[in-house]
């Protein structure tokens, strides 16, 4: 009986199918386009961050409404479906960066209200920098679990979508009811499991799963992990501060 984690490897145009040199060549430009998507990241944040008065505007823009949160993480789910689609493109390379860039900016934006928090309202902006830290450890971690095992971590999927639902459900209830549920520490903890998993399974698609024309799409699939560990790792140097 065929088994349907490794089925993809009778596909010919898979990375996995390829010989020595050309899964090389798409892991190299896999992990550059990776780092060369924080790079623009950290320079846009950067750039966000040492606008006058930034700090202000980014609350009063979410003080508007109790909602406002729900209706960014909504916008962003929606930037997010269009740079994927946009970014797994198999008839235009340009469309492909096109979705990587908008995702990367999506990011950027959503991030920002809680780098400001890091460094003003916490008062210690080394936070944002020792989280990276954590965050590329982990990272690099994980990543060596991934390749040096050579485990196909495929059959995550269906486990990390039913997680993610449930995480964006007491998500969305606990900012119609914020007395009812707190996302305190030990739910950043728990998002940092589901984090390390999306990047296990990522990286794990990565060596079987995907085809050699998508580099792209790989390095976008990475740089949302990695941006949702950073965030949970941040929260979890913000609350013991």
């Amino acid at each position: 009986m065929e088994n349907p984690y490794t089925s993809s490897y009778a596909n010919p145009y898979t990375v996995a199918a390829q010989p020595v040199d050309v899964r090389a060549a798409f892991i190299r430009k896999t992990y550059a386009h990776l780092g060369g998507a924080i790079l623009i990241f950290a320079f846009i944040e950067a750039a966000l961050m040492s606008i006058p008065g930034i700090e202000g505007t980014v609350s009063k823009l979410l003080a508007t409404s109790p909602y406002s949160w729900l209706m960014v993480l909504g916008g962003f789910m929606a930037v997010s479906w269009v740079a994927n689609k946009w970014a797994t493109s198999d008839t235009s390379v340009g469309m492909q960066y096109l979705g990587l860039s908008l995702y990367v900016v999506g990011e950027a934006i959503i991030m920002l209200p809680l780098l400001l928090m890091a460094k003003w309202q916490v008062g210690d902006s080394s936070l944002i920098m020792k989280a990276g830290g954590v965050t590329f450890l982990l990272f690099l971690g994980l990543t060596v679990i991934a390749f040096t095992t050579k485990k196909d971590f495929s059959f995550l999927g269906g486990m990390l979508k039913i997680v993610g639902m449930i995480a964006l459900g007491i998500i969305v209830v606990a900012v119609i009811w914020p007395g009812a549920i707190t996302l305190g520490l030990w739910f950043s903890v728990a998002m940092v499991i589901f984090a390390a998993g999306t990047i296990l399974y990522s990286t794990s698609n990565i060596i079987h799963h995907y085809q050699t024309t998508q580099h792209v799409a790989a390095a976008l699939s990475l740089f949302a992990s990695v941006a949702l560990l950073f965030w949970y790792v941040l929260r979890i140097f913000m609350s013991r501060d």
